[in-house]
Parts: structure tokens; sequence; C-alpha cells
């Protein structure tokens, strides 16, 4: 699959990550289904972050890489 990913959106999807993951630590939600999704869309942020591929983007068309021409 071709790179959507671009830099500064890495960046982005990084420290978005990371306040995700830490509210889900912190707080203690009545029901605990609440965190686990957060941690999932944590985990989904990383993965999409570390291999540069969205598959939102591809549905969307849409590219945040810069290619080299």
């Amino acid at each position: 699959m071709k790179k959507t990913v671009g830099s500064t959106d890495k960046i982005i999807r990084v420290l978005l990550a990371l306040a995700i993951g830490y509210f889900a630590y912190s707080t203690s939600f009545d029901a605990s289904w609440i965190q686990i999704v957060l941690y999932v869309v944590t985990a989904i942020l990383l993965v999409t972050t570390f291999t540069g591929i969205c598959p939102l983007y591809a549905v969307f068309k849409i590219n945040t890489c810069k290619l080299d021409k």
C-alpha cells in the first residue's frame, strides 16, 4: 500500500495517542468499556503512525505524505 500519512500528521497522531492513552489510564469510569474503546483508539493512532498508512485516508483519497517527483 502507498503511504498516506505525512510527518506533521504523524506528530499530531502521537500527541493525540499519548493524551488519549493517559486520559484512559488516569481516570476511572463507571463503565470499563469506555477505557477499552480509548485504548483501542490509542492503538489505532499508533499503528497508523508507525506504518504510515491510514485506511480511512485511502477511502477518502486524502494524502498528507509529500511525494517526491
